[in-house]
């Protein structure tokens, strides 16, 4: 098994930045991508980035390309989202998720967080 506990997130003004960060502990060698999630209010659950843990592939959803970046560290287990430039429309709560296989923006990832809240005020 593996257990993905999220940090960071909070309360930001629109144009401002936050990063949340993810640590894998357990079976973490079963791992081969990293990402991150959403969920808004009254929202299905929508990719938003993720990262394979060898090599330089990464996956951006369109609508936060170019504002937020993934990013990793392998001694660490640890995946962080970098977000810049948020916007209201960004608020959610945003999930880690890890999976095994290729790098995809399906849902269908095995392991999941607990979730951490980002509000983005206008």
């Amino acid at each position: 098994q593996v257990q993905l506990v999220e940090s960071g997130g909070g309360l930001e003004q629109a144009g401002g930045s936050l990063r949340v960060s993810c640590a894998a502990s357990g079976r973490t060698s079963s791992i081969d991508n990293m990402g991150w999630f959403r969920q808004a209010p009254g929202k299905e659950r929508e990719f938003v980035a993720g990262i394979a843990m060898s090599g330089s592939n990464t996956l951006y959803a369109n609508s936060v390309k170019g504002r937020f970046t993934i990013s990793r560290d392998n001694a660490k287990n640890t995946v962080y989202l970098q977000m810049s430039n948020l916007q209201p429309q960004d608020t959610a709560i945003y999930y880690c998720a890890a999976r095994r296989g290729v790098l995809t923006s399906l849902t269908r990832w095995k392991y999941w967080g607990q979730g951490t809240q980002v509000t983005v005020s206008s």
